[in-house]
């Protein structure tokens, strides 16, 4: 074998050696190479040997002959041949690297799956090398368009090669164009110390250095044997990108290749590659971890963790890739929750894109970006990252110093990380002071960014403790006051959130802060100094401001500092420690923390407000002083005592700039302890002097205020001086301030020193002197109530009040000059005159009102009261109050608290003195007010008097006047309750509660029940006053201008009568309107809002009831109703959550409103449910879904038109509720579904109401698209309904039209209906559905449809049958043939109304089977429809072929089909002869017609009879289209008659036949007429007079209107024709007849041959050939005209003539009669048969040749 082996091998080299061409060589190679291969793994050593030569000298010969191909093709089959030995398989893979490339690209794409198939379980570089070949051939396969079809690569099943391939393809993406491989020299150089970790360690073991992202081993198998040049490789990476496109691989695998593609330096792979992204963008599931790890593994490299050692091996080791392709990763990992909690693989990207080597600008914004993701998504509990993250930042806070924008983008994730990670921050003061720093000194916009960042971190700084505090107090300290205004900002916030709201320190920052110029930064200091403690979230245990004595001291010791320091301030001569406005922030501070500490309430910052609580304070300060005893509190000569000091603060400040607060602050100070503080400002008392005379106002009567204070507890000769003094001072005309001054102080000195004679020494009299001193100083002032300054006038009655307040003013009290009497009359006058100021009213007013405070014996007391109720001038609203409360003071007079003194008494700890003289009139007041003014009938009267009645009783409430008559005074308020007025309303509401707290148990059922009685019926208590006073005057309880005028109470009253406690009404008539005057000074005496929290309390056990009412009355369309409510709510409900916990009961009375029988409650449940159930979850409303869907339908048919709107937009909401709940998934989607559903489709889709379908509808379409599969179960029921729906929602002058259109009109209109019905949204929805059937819904839906079928009315729903069985036919045939005969049955029976040629096939092509077990009743159907007559103009129908096509194919041949089923096609034809449809009758006799035809003989009786009896009864009636078949099939079925009982006779058949032939149409004449002419033909009757009658007028007739236009024209010739034939069908054979007719026939029939056409000629020659051969005497042959022998055009002509000649004389020879025949005829005879015998026709001339010697040879 040896030897035979290398002989053929050494042939094979001789004709290698022989070849001379290229062809030659190749046919051999191809031949030859693949079993010399095969040697190869031969055992002889010879073999191999010669074999190896053959192929040396072979390769020498291919190389340099690059055109030559190589059998790539067997060579491949052979490299996959398993027994193959690897001796054999690894040389086979040489030539196929060889030869692969040479072939034809098409070849190439050929093979390359078989590539892919070869690679299968190779070695790993024969692997590499077969995907070498691979990848440029990729950029010329061609992949299908639909992803359905074939693909050229099958790679499910081999997931290694798929793997193996991707790792190539990807390595081929990431190698560099023109890259070049070094090796490096054998000795390693030291590696440089910047080069990365992976440059060290690659050039350490001797391997050169990969490019970026790549493998020593990478690179290598990538450049191969053979390296791609730029070109080739740029069109690899292509084909790579075309490969992904085609969805070769799943995305998951491919995501990395695209991306790292699309950061290819080449245009067009990056565009290509970003394309592809891009569309992927929304599929790509950027949490799936294949994906991020992938991209985490190239981004990084192999990093060789510590930990682990380097388990990779060298070569293997792959670098991280280019900063080109990191900046394409990072934004995909920017989309990824998952990229920012994989850690620590997200700290090591971004410690790259921060510090690495490579790291550019765009690198590190995306980084820093990524950080914020980071900082967003990472879980709070990862320390180690938020740690390695705050040191990266920080880092590179400190060391970058390039673009500003990325410093922002750092400081700002600091920030992030603060409020994710708070623990990490809280020790580190530290950095908030680098923070601090960079503020001071970066740019604008950094800084902005770090403002930003620290409000952020100021969160972790909350909970500080001890030396920590500290730490950041001094910090915040440090900064409170650098010149940068946001620096100032953070710092100010710190302070605020950072420390406790008592801490010493951080409220003396604020103060500082407070004072700056900026507002920002004051404004937002003063509100935190100012903010209530409820406002706040107050740490534990921590008080809302420091005490009095604490901040004192710390402020003291500051200011010392400050004094020393370039930080004070100079103003004038004095030195300050603070700017003014810090100094005067400070100053009200301490005041509020003096007020705090007394244990007063107040927060407002209102001068008189502040003035309420002095005599607290006073308490306070007088313990303050006390303590001083104590040296313990005395410090090294300082003053020690908290309230020396906060007075020398106020004098400092005071002295320097001023300020009323300031101003006031003293004076409060000084006067609630006058003994004790006065002796200090004695010797002041000149700079006291100098504050009277300042410009402003308020200030001088402030300064007034306090010298009286000082002067008054002097001795009593410096204080006659000092009196002596003031009076002579307001003698000075030069200066009208200091007048000003003098007068204020000269009243507050005489009011406060008679007071104080009055309560210390109340029996001993004023010494004389001194009266006469007060005398004339009274005097004095009064001289100014004529002054021409308005100024001093104030000044006068202001202090002629004070005065009058504590004492008897010692003038007369009537006569001529300044006496009581004309001062009262003055202050009445000045009070409606319309040239005096608010002020002057004002205190003119409260100075008659003091007057008989102070005089018990006031002798115009009645004037006084009787003048003021006069008084009342409209829109002064104010004015009344301060009316109502000198009404009050001057009924009740000498008892009044007025008279105390203010600064050290409150109102109701002042008692009057023992030996006061009684002046109280109050029942007379109170019976004024109630009988005169309350029922006044001017508006402002009234609403004066319900607000001086508001007075009294709050004042005086424990007056017995006022206790006796609770009744009358609740009767005064409830008739302005229905006032228009707002404000008169809020009043009577006001006073009404307040009566109500006044009585006791039994006054209280009586005013409550009065109450609610007038307030529901209307109608007023009447309550006698005096005998002839009426307090209502009839139907005063009036109405407002919008006819509403008690609704809103009456509301109230039925909200309290619903919860059975009427009482409640009081409560909510406390908390209803709020009107804004209560906040003003005045209204807030009342103390209303103090009652409303007390009624919000006492109403809180009633909440569950009245949560539900009150939700609803919030929507109420009267607007006061609402306010009413509203505010109610607002003051009930404080709780955020109280709607979830009474959801289920507000929902129930919400529904139950709905239907309620008022408007107004319809529409405000409607408004209330829209805003109940937004953005609700399901399983709180799906138990009451459908009630709730029900009754909105029944509301949005409300007979009111703002309840349709309402109702309207709550079901709109209700629907998207519906459809988001529909979206989620679980059981409460499934649930919602199958509630939904019947209510929609029962109740909404076949409503009558326009928009309750509308919204259906459109809600079904909604959820059908968002409920998907869970629709499925519903199917059976939402199908039909909505197919139902297709006809019902049509509008029905669509069917009108359609019963009166044309056939044309109508089809058309009917193609366009069914359109419509298929595009609209009940079919969108419908094949939505269809998407999730299965078998196991059919079962029940398919009946349905099929009573649909049967009978749905509405060609809409008819079309939407079809369509839906048409979808199931091709979506699911093998579930649909269980039902398959039943949907054919019903299709059949519907077919010539909704036809669809799909879904016939469909069925013969899935259910052939079903077809043939109903075939008895489906074929006869498919032969009745084949009978479809043809449109015009479509010609041939489509429909009838294909139902032809059914019959042929599933009968055994027409004949014998019709034979088998003809019982079964009777019986369908008989109804398709009755059906009310014209075009089925037409039908149906073309049907019978062809029955009878093809069953010649076999229609017999029974069948006969009954086919007859349907024709005839089809046959009388109007003429239509189409029964002209009627008359055609009638002669078939009488040809085939035999007699039978039960069958109609010949003559009955006739008899009808006839009468239509009399029809007017000429096309149904004709019919009749031949179908008549066959009949009587056929059974030889003689009917000939009756056909003349009908026959010959019509000759005449066309005769007459020949000459029309051609279409008429050829009408007329057919119907002559018609004519003629029937007559000589016709020609009767009775002899008596034909005597009667032969006359008259014959000579019409001979003119129309003269007259005639050709064709007309024709006919009349058939008739007379008929004519004569039924004829029996020839005596007419005068009659003849044998001219059509001679017709020279028409041979036919020629030919009929010369028949009916020849016949004629044919019976003249039988019959012997040859006279008959004239001389004259004869020789016309003869001339005529002489020009036939020159007849072109040969048989034709011999006929006429031996006629005419037969006609010779007569005797």
């Amino acid at each position: 074998t040896l030897h035979i082996n290398c002989d053929r091998l050494e042939r094979v080299f001789l004709r290698l050696g022989h070849a001379e061409t290229d062809e030659q060589l190749q046919d051999i190679i191809s031949k030859f190479l693949p079993p010399v291969l095969l040697k190869l793994s031969s055992a002889q050593e010879g073999v191999r040997k010669k074999v190896m030569e053959l192929l040396v000298h072979l390769n020498k010969r291919i190389k340099s002959r690059p055109k030559i191909q190589l059998p790539v093709e067997t060579l491949l089959v052979q490299y996959q041949d398993p027994a193959a030995a690897s001796f054999v398989t690894n040389f086979t893979i040489i030539y196929i690297k060889i030869g692969y490339p040479r072939l034809e690209v098409s070849k190439q794409c050929e093979l390359a799956p078989t590539l892919l198939t070869a690679m299968e379980g190779k070695p790993q570089p024969q692997q590499d090398s077969l995907m070498h070949l691979l990848i440029p051939t990729l950029y010329h396969m061609k992949y299908p368009s639909e992803p359905s079809k074939a693909s050229p690569f099958v790679l499910t099943e081999r997931p290694k090669t798929v793997q193996l391939l991707l790792e190539f393809m990807l390595d081929v993406l990431l190698m560099p164009y023109g890259f070049v491989l070094n090796e490096p020299p054998s000795r390693p150089a030291p590696s440089s110390p910047q080069g990365g970790s992976g440059t060290g360690a690659a050039a350490a073991q001797g391997l050169p250095q990969p490019p970026p992202g790549m493998s020593v081993y990478a690179v290598k198998r990538v450049i191969g044997e053979d390296q791609w040049s730029p070109e080739q490789l740029e069109q690899c990476k292509l084909g790579i990108v075309k490969f992904i496109e085609a969805e070769q691989v799943p995305e998951v695998e491919t995501v990395i290749h695209l991306v790292v593609a699309s950061s290819d330096t080449r245009h067009s792979v990056a565009t290509a590659a970003d394309l592809e992204l891009k569309s992927k963008q929304s599929i790509i599931d950027w949490n799936n971890p294949l994906i991020i790890n992938k991209m985490y593994k190239i981004y990084l490299g192999d990093i060789p963790l510590k930990t682990k050692g380097a388990t990779v091996k060298q070569e293997l080791k792959h670098e991280p890739v280019s900063t080109r392709v990191k900046m394409k990763i990072l934004p995909h990992l920017l989309r990824s929750r998952l990229a920012a909690e994989c850690f620590p693989a997200n700290i090591q990207v971004v410690y790259d894109g921060l510090f690495g080597a490579n790291t550019n600008n765009k690198l590190l914004s995306l980084t820093l970006q990524f950080v914020h993701h980071i900082c967003m998504v990472c879980p709070d509990s990862n320390k180690p990252l938020g740690l390695m993250l705050l040191n990266g930042l920080t880092k590179l806070i400190n060391e970058y110093k390039e673009d500003p924008k990325l410093l922002c983008m750092a400081y700002s994730a600091v920030g992030k990380l603060s409020s994710r990670m708070p623990q990490l921050f809280t020790k580190d003061i530290a950095l908030v002071q680098q923070f601090f720093e960079s503020m001071c000194k970066e740019d604008a916009d950094v800084r902005l960014a770090i403002q930003e960042a620290l409000s952020m971190m100021v969160g972790a700084y909350v909970n500080l403790q001890g030396a920590l505090l500290n730490l950041m107090e001094a910090l915040v300290a440090a900064y409170i006051t650098k010149p940068e205004v946001q620096v100032r900002q953070i710092a100010m916030k710190f302070a605020i959130t950072v420390f406790a709201p008592d801490h010493v320190g951080s409220r003396y920052l604020l103060l500082l802060a407070a004072g700056d110029p900026r507002e920002e930064v004051s404004g937002e200091a003063r509100r935190a100094l100012r903010s209530l403690p409820s406002t706040k979230t107050e740490k534990e245990g921590s008080r809302p401001m420091p005490s009095f004595p604490e901040m004192v001291g710390y402020i003291q010791e500051k200011a010392a500092q400050r004094l020393k320091t370039p930080a004070k301030y100079i103003v004038g001569t004095s030195t300050l420690p603070f700017n003014p406005a810090t100094f005067g922030e400070i100053v009200l501070y301490l005041r509020m923390c003096l007020a705090y500490s007394a244990g007063a309430t107040s927060t407002s910052q209102s001068l008189m407000d502040m003035q309420d609580d002095a005599p607290l304070i006073g308490r306070y300060v007088q313990s303050l002083l006390s303590n001083e005893a104590s040296p313990s509190s005395a410090t090294k000569g300082g003053e020690a005592n908290p309230v020396h000091i906060y007075m020398a603060l106020l004098q400092q400040l005071l002295s320097a700039v001023g300020g009323i607060p300031v101003m006031y602050c003293l004076l409060e100070v000084v006067s609630v302890c006058p003994e004790k503080l006065t002796p200090n400002f004695v010797d002041k008392i000149d700079w006291i002097k100098g504050l009277m005379n300042t410009n402003k106002e308020d200030m001088r009567e402030l300064a007034a205020q306090l010298y009286a204070v000082v002067v008054s507890t002097m001795s009593g000769n410096e204080l006659r001086t000092a009196v002596q003094n003031l009076i002579k001072t307001t003698k000075d005309t030069h200066s009208p301030e200091t007048q000003h001054g003098a007068i204020l102080a000269l009243g507050y000195m005489v009011g406060r020193y008679m007071n104080k004679r009055r309560s210390l020494m109340p029996t001993e009299p004023t010494p004389k002197e001194n009266e006469e001193l007060i005398a004339i100083a009274t005097k004095a002032i009064g001289s100014f109530l004529d002054s021409e300054s308005p100024l001093l006038t104030v000044a006068a009655v202001t202090a002629l009040g004070e005065i009058g307040r504590n004492s008897v003013l010692l003038i007369p009290a009537d006569g001529n000059g300044f006496t009581k009497l004309s001062l009262v009359d003055n202050l009445l006058a000045r009070i409606p005159s319309g040239k005096e100021t608010g002020k002057m009213k004002e205190r003119a007013i409260q100075t008659l009102g003091f007057l008989p405070v102070g005089d018990g014996e006031f002798p115009h007391q009645k004037k006084i009261l009787q003048g003021l109720m006069d008084s009342v001038e409209a829109k002064q609203v104010e004015l009344q109050f301060t009316v109502g409360e000198a009404l009050t003071n001057a009924a009740i007079g000498s008892c009044s608290g007025a008279a105390r003194d203010v600064w050290t008494c409150t109102e109701d700890q002042y008692c009057p003195p023992d030996n006061v003289k009684n002046n109280d009139i109050v029942p007379w007041v109170l019976n004024s007010v109630l009988s005169k003014y309350i029922s006044s009938p001017n508006p402002h009267v009234r609403q004066a008097a319900c607000i001086w009645l508001l007075s009294l009783v709050k004042k005086l409430s424990h007056h017995k006047e006022i206790q006796s008559h609770l009744k009358e005074i609740q009767t005064a308020f409830i008739s302005i309750l229905s006032d228009p007025d707002e404000l008169s309303q809020d009043v009577a509401s006001k006073g009404l509660g307040m009566v109500y707290e006044l009585g006791g148990e039994q006054d209280q059922q009586e005013l409550v029940s009065t109450l609610v009685e007038t307030l529901m019926t209307g109608k007023s208590a009447k309550h006698t006053v005096s005998e002839d006073t009426e307090v209502f005057r009839g139907e005063s309880l009036g109405k407002a201008p919008d006819g509403q005028g008690l609704s809103t109470y009456k509301e109230l009253c039925a909200l309290a009568s619903d919860l059975n406690q009427p009482d409640l009404v009081y409560k909510f008539m406390n908390l209803a309107n709020h009107h804004a005057m209560w906040n003003s000074r005045k209204g807030a005496a009342f103390g209303f809002n103090i009652i409303a929290a007390k009624a919000g309390e006492q109403l809180a056990p009633f909440l569950p009831q009245l949560v539900p009412r009150l939700y609803r009355y919030q929507f109420d369309p009267n607007l006061a109703i609402r306010q009413a409510m509203t505010s109610i709510w607002d003051a009930l409900v404080t709780d955020k959550t109280i709607v979830e916990k009474y959801f289920k009961e507000i929902l129930q009375d919400v529904i139950s409103s709905l239907t309620s029988n008022m408007w107004r409650v319809r529409e405000s449940s409607c408004l209330a449910l829209n805003d109940l159930i937004r953005g609700r979850q399901a399983d709180e409303i799906i138990d009451r879904l459908s009630e709730i869907w029900e009754t909105l339908f029944r509301v949005l048919d409300d007979i009111k038109e703002s309840v349709r709107k309402v109702a309207d937009l709550t079901l709109k909401t209700l629907s998207k509720v519906c459809v988001r709940m529909c979206e989620s998934t679980g059981v409460t989607a499934q649930r919602t579904v199958a509630v939904l559903l019947p209510t929609l489709l029962d109740k909404g889709i076949v409503s009558n109401v326009t928009e309750v379908r509308t919204l259906s509808i459109q809600t079904l379409v909604k959820i059908s698209k968002t409920a998907g599969s869970r629709l499925k179960p519903h199917a059976p029921r939402l199908i039909p309904a909505l197919l139902e729906a297709l006809s019902v929602l049509e509008p029905q002058v669509l069917n009108y039209l359609s019963l009166r259109a044309t056939e044309q009109e109508k089809s058309a209109m009917d193609a366009a209906r069914l359109s419509a019905a298929k595009s609209s949204p009940m079919m969108e929805t419908i094949n939505m559905c269809l998407q999730h059937l299965d078998v196991s819904v059919l079962g029940e839906l398919v009946p349905k449809l099929c009573d649909l079928l049967k009978s749905g009315i509405g060609l809409g729903t008819k079309g939407g049958c079809a369509s839906v069985i048409v979808s199931l036919t091709v979506q699911c045939p093998q579930d649909l043939t269980p039902y398959s005969g039943n949907i054919l049955i019903c299709v059949l029976y519907m077919f010539f109304l909704v036809l669809s040629h799909r879904f016939v096939k469909c069925f013969l092509h899935y259910s052939p089977d079903v077809l043939k077990a109903h075939a008895g009743v489906a074929l006869p159907l498919a032969f009745l429809a084949m009978h479809q007559e043809p449109e015009e103009e479509k010609g041939e129908s489509a429909e009838a072929n294909l139902w032809s096509e059914v019959w042929q194919e599933h009968v055994p041949g027409s004949f014998g089909g019709i034979r088998l089923y003809m019982t079964e096609l009777i019986a369908i034809t008989q109804r398709a002869l009755q059906s009310q449809s014209w075009k089925m009758k037409a039908q149906g006799a073309a049907a019978m017609a062809t029955i009878a035809k093809q069953q010649t003989g076999s229609l017999v009786a029974p069948h006969l009879g009954m086919v007859l009896s349907a024709l005839l009864q089809g046959l009388a009636g109007r003429t239509w289209a189409g029964k002209v078949i009627y008359s055609l099939f009638l002669k078939h079925v009488v040809e085939l008659q035999k007699p039978a009982a039960g069958q109609p006779t010949v003559s009955e058949v006739l008899d009808l036949v006839l009468k239509e032939c009399k029809k007017e149409s000429l096309v149904y004449r004709m019919a009749a007429l031949r179908s008549a002419a066959d009949i009587l033909e056929s059974t030889q009757e003689d009917r000939f007079q009756e056909i003349t009658d009908i026959v010959l007028p019509l000759i005449k007739k066309v005769q007459q209107t020949l000459h029309a236009h051609t279409k008429a024209r050829e009408l007329q010739t057919e119907v002559l024709l018609c004519a003629f034939e029937t007559l000589g069908k016709t020609w009767p054979k009775t002899i008596q007849t034909q005597n009667q007719f032969q006359n008259e026939v014959c000579s019409l029939m001979c003119d129309r041959l003269k007259l005639s056409t050709w064709r007309v000629q024709l006919g009349v020659l058939r008739a007379l050939k008929v004519f004569y051969q039924g004829y029996s005497m020839l005596k007419i042959l005068k009659y003849h005209s044998f001219s059509p022998t001679e017709n020279k055009s028409y041979s036919s002509v020629r030919t009929d003539a010369l028949a009916v000649v020849e016949l004629l004389l044919k019976r003249i020879e039988e019959s012997d009669q040859w006279e008959c025949l004239s001389e004259r005829s004869r020789q016309q005879l003869q001339r005529s048969l002489a020009t036939m015998e020159t007849d072109s026709r040969p048989d034709l001339k011999d006929k006429a040749q031996t006629m005419r010697r037969k006609i010779q040879a007569l005797p």
